[in-house]
């Protein structure tokens, strides 16, 4: 399977210079300022596919991926690589002024980002001395030193001798002898905590460490002496089952120093084993970055040398992840192009591009090519059910999403490609795992049915944030607009129980919380367009509410915006910086609770339309994507180009395409 890697000149500019069929310069007599913008959109969309019928943009995060491959690096005794000079001055480049960083723009300085950013450039050779550094010592000390890192940081400075592993919480690969019908089992976890752990384990088990020079050291980093650093930061409630896990974490520390572990070879050779079966069909262990870090270091305990397949192949994981521009280099935590794809094929769909189009009959090939077909991890609980889905990478075999295969369905539905004889078969098999990964409540969750079991979140390594997938109102609703994509309705027994969870999930204010994108403009948005595909009365009560929370939250500009930092503070919902793929969101909620004739609307859409640059495109600083809440965030290139085609496209067809003369319309006041 090819493989074409992301370069900064293809996410960042245009992709390639070949013809659309759309013409190169609206007729001014026949195209209205929102008819050409449209056209403006898809022209920039056509021309950045890939040859061979792909969309891929860049994904970015924060620091830490920067900061964790130079420590990396630093472990496999690379720090005189030229890669790691290159990451560091990305990293100086995204130094706050308080001398910080953050994990998301605008967001407040992070210990744990922040104390990796600082160490990985002392390996770089930067002076401590140096202003910038004495800054960035001080911020890391107010905000409580190293020894308050997350347990993920943890591991990292105890691998470079730091820290003493007694400091980092205990990662037993005795794990993965234990049965499913136990409740603490890696199949109880989300699946990216599951490809994380399960290497983690392995190399908790062997902790390894490399001695670095004192003066490399971040001893200064330290308001307490290292080796009296807990696993988990003071504070918080000692009794109940967090005091139970940390009790058993002492517990297994101790076996440890007495020998007193005769299951740990047997686990370990487990653990390897599971590691190295899921190495098949994947572009790196679950295709993400942080198992794909954890696996370099596994291979490097179990004995692999470095010039081995087995490491090479590792190594180049990380390295297709990486963008080189000017004298930085910066990495990606995995790719998006399943996503990218069929989001795009959305977006030309509703801006007039036909499904018999050869740029978007290609793109149709592409995705069915990447349909699973083989069992993965989700089997486990669906014994009886066939392989079918797709995921969000190149390669994920294992672990094919609810979110990209509704998503898929609803691309290969919008361009007329699920009709056809070699897609429907695909379809049909989607559309089944679709219904089968339904959780008991009603809703669907990202990887897997019933990872919902709060006991989990208490122990010491789950500050993650992620340590469950349970049910979530965006995906519910997105695999409900699939499904109405595709003939189901209000009525049907699955719809219906999911729309009951949609209404026990709603916010009193008449939103939704948005699990995987910021956050309640996301959430919005996906219910109600959900809603709307199946069928629902949008004017019942809780589309009403919906409709009534998004105009209240429109900003005077014409736009909306919403800050990460809403899910630390549910009182910031729907309020921040307006951005492209934001206002989008909103107006597609909009639209399709029936308010395409409102003045709100109208001003999203000249807010658009004003802000739209001269390629089609629009600009987009904020990450306006979620990874973990709380802890990890991102921004997809390509949503502040794809999700405003939508919103105008949908616009233009529910209205005519008003506003035809291109004359300002009045801002609605907040509600």
């Amino acid at each position: 399977m090819e493989r074409i890697p992301v370069t900064a000149a293809q996410t960042l500019t245009e992709g390639g210079s070949r013809p659309a069929r759309l013409p190169a310069r609206p007729d001014p007599v026949l195209s209205s300022p929102l008819t050409a913008a449209i056209q403006r959109a898809c022209r920039c969309l056509l021309n950045r596919q890939q040859p061979d019928g792909h969309w891929v943009g860049e994904l970015q995060g924060d620091t830490i991926l920067e900061s964790e491959y130079v420590l990396l690096l630093a472990f496999l005794g690379r720090e005189d690589d030229p890669r790691v000079a290159r990451a560091a001055r990305y990293l100086l480049e995204q130094q706050m002024p308080d001398g910080g960083w953050n994990n998301y723009p605008g967001g407040p300085a992070e210990v744990s980002v922040s104390v990796k950013a600082y160490f990985a450039l002392k390996l770089a050779g930067h002076h401590p001395g140096a202003p910038y550094m004495r800054r960035a010592r001080q911020r890391i000390r107010q905000l409580g030193g190293a020894g308050r890192c997350n347990s993920f940081t943890k591991f990292y400075l105890a691998l470079l001798g730091q820290l003493p592993y007694d400091s980092c919480p205990a990662v037993p690969p005795e794990m993965v002898l234990l049965p499913r019908w136990f409740g603490f089992n890696i199949y109880a976890m989300s699946s990216w905590t599951r490809t994380i752990v399960v290497p983690l384990s392995i190399f908790y088990a062997h902790k390894p460490v490399r001695r670095l020079p004192p003066n490399l050291g971040i001893h200064e980093l330290f308001l307490e002496p290292p080796e009296t650093v807990q696993p988990v930061p003071p504070g918080g409630p000692r009794l109940g089952w967090r005091g139970f896990f940390l009790a058993v974490d002492r517990l297994i520390k101790r076996c440890e120093r007495w020998g007193l572990l005769p299951f740990r070879k047997r686990a370990l050779r487990r653990a390897a084993e599971w590691l190295f079966q899921h190495f098949a069909d994947s572009d790196g262990v679950g295709a993400i970055f942080p198992p794909m870090i954890y696996t370099v270091i596994c291979l490097r305990c179990l004995g692999y040398a470095d010039d081995s397949p087995e490491m090479r192949w590792a190594l180049k994981q990380l390295d297709d992840l990486m963008i080189e521009e000017g004298d930085t280099l910066r990495l990606q935590p995995c790719f998006s192009p399943v996503w990218d794809t069929a989001l795009t094929l959305i977006g030309l769909s509703d801006g007039g591009v036909p499904g018999h189009d050869p740029d978007v009959m290609r793109a149709a090939r592409w995705l069915l090519a990447r349909e699973v077909r083989r069992p993965g991890d989700w089997s486990l609980s669906n014994p009886d059910v066939e392989p079918g889905g797709w995921f969000f990478e190149y390669a994920n075999g294992f672990y094919p999403d609810t979110d990209d295969t509704a998503m898929v369905l609803m691309a290969l539905a919008r361009t007329g490609q699920a009709g056809e004889a070699d897609a429907r078969p695909a379809v049909e098999r989607g559309l089944r795992w679709l219904l089968a990964m339904q959780n008991r409540d009603g809703g669907w969750a990202a990887f897997d049915r019933g990872i919902d079991n709060e006991l989990l979140t208490k122990v010491p390594f789950a500050d993650h944030n992620a340590m469950l997938d349970p049910s979530c109102p965006d995906i519910t609703a997105r695999v409900l607009e699939a499904l109405g994509h595709h003939g189901y309705a209000v009525g049907h027994p699955q719809v219906d129980r999911a729309i009951a969870f949609l209404e026990r999930r709603q916010e009193p204010a008449g939103c939704w919380l948005g699990r995987w994108g910021v956050n309640y403009l996301y959430g919005t948005w996906q219910v109600l367009s959900g809603l709307g595909r199946v069928g629902y009365d949008m004017r019942r009560p809780m589309a009403r509410r919906a409709a009534a929370w998004l105009k209240q939250v429109q900003q005077a500009g014409g736009g909306w915006g919403e800050t990460c930092q809403s899910y630390d503070d549910p009182s910031l919902a729907g309020q921040g910086t307006p951005t492209a793929s934001q206002p989008a969101w909103a107006l597609l909620g909009l639209l399709a609770a029936g308010e395409a004739d409102s003045d709100a609307v109208r001003a999203g859409v000249e807010y658009l339309l004003r802000t739209q640059r001269p390629d089609g495109s629009w600009h987009e600083e904020q990450f306006t994507g979620t990874g973990f809440p709380k802890v990890f965030y991102l921004k997809y290139h390509m949503y502040s180009l794809y999700f405003p085609l939508m919103a105008l496209a949908r616009y233009a067809k529910l209205t005519g395409g008003r506003p035809d003369d291109g004359q300002p319309v009045g801002v609605p006041h907040a509600a």
